[in-house]
């Protein structure tokens, strides 16, 4: 069973930058497609950003050119480098692993959702 958990998030002014790293116990990731999404308080979770088996990267529109994901396979780990942050980028932020990378990511393709971390941006 791969098991995800999220971390690194915290309390943040408008304008700063948190690093959110997403690690695995029981699974290589470097096998899978590994995404970041977020859910704010009674929103669905959206998707963010994904990352492919060959480093191929997608962003959502809201967060491109402020985002970046990457993977460190030696340390089974996918950072989210998050910059410019906006009291709108306010959520709990997951990740979760899915087989296939696709044009049109959806939340239910993928799965092992961590308990998530908290990304909190005041003004």
């Amino acid at each position: 069973q791969v098991l995800l958990k999220e971390s690194g998030g915290g309390l943040v002014q408008a304008g700063g930058s948190l690093r959110l790293s997403c690690t695995s116990s029981g699974r290589t990731l470097s096998s899978y497609v590994v995404g970041w999404f977020r859910q704010a308080s009674g929103q669905e979770r959206e998707f963010v950003s994904q990352i492919g088996h060959d480093y191929r990267t997608d962003y959502a529109d809201p967060v491109k050119g402020r985002f970046t994901i990457s993977r460190v396979n030696a340390k089974n780990t996918v950072y989210l480098q998050m910059s410019s942050l906006k009291p709108e980028d306010t959520a709990v932020y997951f990740c979760g692993i899915t087989s296939r990378f696709t044009t049109i990511p959806d939340v239910v393709d993928f799965g092992a959702w961590g308990q998530g971390t908290q990304v909190t941006v005041s003004s």
